[in-house]
Parts: structure tokens; sequence; C-alpha cells
């Protein structure tokens, strides 16, 4: 089994999250610098938007970084082509199986690593030839599964032959070697980031995430079958007061339509959906992305000396 570093050209087993209207170039590019991989986050833009993100990455960093492409996109399929186009190092995937998209990727020599929320899909990635895979938990912000980090890493773990990269509940070095424990041979970071001085997002968002206590995230769309975690706020109490009072889709539709926007660019803490993991409520501190890194393992020898146990 190959070693992430060596897999994704990295000085840290780390991955940045590829979170949608976040993950610009301006973040892909100071992770991949600090020696992490960092990852833009294509979400719902179209081809020539990714593209120039692309380039305007390639001026910041001669590191590896990679591109992330949420399967639901109807871009989807160009944006699989821009990828390889733009010789991208690697490719990670959201939102369904991208089995069909694998073979091209690998043969332009493309590191593909799928982000799975089950045994089940791992296996069938790692059948359709992807490197790796990310098994993300329900601690994570963001779209998310049912399983906790905990849980399914290490059954994910025991079912492949392929390296799992631990993404959920990850923010600090004692959540980085737990993961290690569990048989992740890497970690993805999403929330984290969200306070690395090089992060676009608004001030206010992140201003929030600094303040954020340990109850303070909630999981909208479970009815809907679409489980959203974000910071409590105006906008997600009333989302989940409709929702138990039978609103359409529609309705709950109508009420989140354009949210991350919202709270993004015009830094909207009560209205916007300020999407955010549980850990938000352990972090404290803007700081620039390559102190974050370093943050991430800094501990990891003195906290295995330190283990007792029994």
């Amino acid at each position: 089994m190959k070693n992430i570093c060596e897999l994704i050209g990295t000085e840290y087993p780390v991955i940045q999250g590829g979170m949608a209207n976040i993950a610009t170039y301006q973040l892909a590019a100071a992770v991949s610098n600090a020696g992490g991989l960092g990852l833009i986050g294509t979400g719902g833009w179209d081809p020539d938007r990714v593209r120039d993100e692309i380039k305007a990455c390639k001026d910041l960093t001669d590191k590896p970084f990679g591109v992330n492409i949420m399967l639901m996109n109807p871009h989807a399929k160009d944006i699989a082509k821009v990828v390889i186009e733009e010789g991208v190092k690697v490719v990670t995937t959201g939102a369904g199986n991208p089995g069909t998209f694998i073979k091209d990727w690998k043969d332009a020599g493309i590191v593909v690593i799928p982000v799975v929320p089950s045994v089940a899909l791992a296996k069938r990635v790692e059948r359709s030839g992807a490197d790796a895979v990310v098994v993300e938990g329900t601690e994570a912000g963001g779209h998310i599964g049912e399983l906790t980090t905990m849980t399914l890493v290490p059954q994910v773990s025991d079912a492949v032959n392929i390296p799992v990269i631990a993404a959920g509940g990850i923010a600090d070095s004692r959540q980085v070697l737990s993961a290690f424990v569990l048989g992740a041979k890497g970690v993805q970071i999403g929330t984290a980031f969200l306070l690395a001085e090089e992060c676009p997002i608004h001030i206010n968002y992140k201003n929030r995430i600094v303040k954020a206590k340990d109850t303070d995230t909630v999981v909208t769309g479970r009815k809907a079958g679409a489980p959203v975690r974000v910071i409590k706020n105006r906008m997600a109490k009333e989302y989940l007061k409709l929702a138990e009072q039978g609103a359409t889709m529609h309705e709950l539709e109508k009420l989140t339509l354009g949210s991350l926007r919202k709270a993004v660019l015009e830094g909207d803490i009560d209205y916007g959906s300020v999407m955010a993991g549980q850990v938000a409520g352990m972090l404290k501190e803007v700081k620039p992305a390559k102190a974050l890194v370093k943050d991430l393992f800094k501990d990891i020898e003195k906290l295995k000396a330190e283990i007792e146990v029994y």
C-alpha cells in the first residue's frame, strides 16, 4: 500500500477539503505551499470558471494541488476533461460514483481519490481503479452521511486494499493520531481551514467559527434525505421548525436558496448557511495555512509517548 505523501506528492499526509464556494485557488495554493494538498472545490461552477481557478492556482504554487468534482454538477463531464487538459495532479470526487471517469483520469496520470460515506461505495470505487478513498464521518461540516468517523474508518480500512484518508471531526494532533490508529493513512481537513488567513470567506463567517461552542452545530435536511451540518442560526432554526411542521420541499428550498453564498460572500451569519463541523468549538484563532498544517502534526510524537493503554 502506497504512502499517502508519496501518492499525492506532499510533505504532510493531509488534504484540504474541497468546500464549495470556499475552497478557491487562494486557499488551495496556500495549503499546498504549506506542505499539504490544497483542493479547488468546484461545487456548481462551470468548466470555464474551473479552468481559470486552476490557472490562478498554478501562478501561486509550484506544488501539487487537486480539484474536487461534485458529480451532481451538470457540468461534471466537462470539468472531468478540464482537469486532464490542465494537468491537475489529484482529483477527489463527491456525491456519487466516479467510475465512468476513472480510466480517463488514470490514463492521464491523475491520482483519483473519491469521497465515500460507506463500505459498499469504497469497495466499488476500488474495483473501478481509485488510488485511495476519503472516508467522511457525520461529524464533518456541510453535506454528510450518518456514520461517525470512529465507526466508518476502521470498517472501510478492513474492507479495501487502498489507502484510507479520514475526514470529519479532525482539527488537532490528537484527532490525527486517532485517525491513524483507526486505520487511516492520512486525513482530510475542512472546518479548521476555514480559519486560514488565506481562506476567502467573509470575516463574519470566520468570527462565528471562532465563537462557536461544542454544541453549536445542527443538521438540517435529514427528512429530505440531504443532511447538512451548519452552525445554529435563525435560518437553521426556522428550517428545522418548518420541517417538523411538515413543510413541502419547495418551502424548505426557498428558505435555503443561495444561503451558502450569503454566508461566504455577504457575511450573513443569521440567514446564511454557515457550514462547519463539530470541531468548530475547538477552533479559536485565525492563522496562516502553514501554521494550521504544522499544528496538526506537531504533537504526534509526544502523544505517542504519553499513551497509556491500560
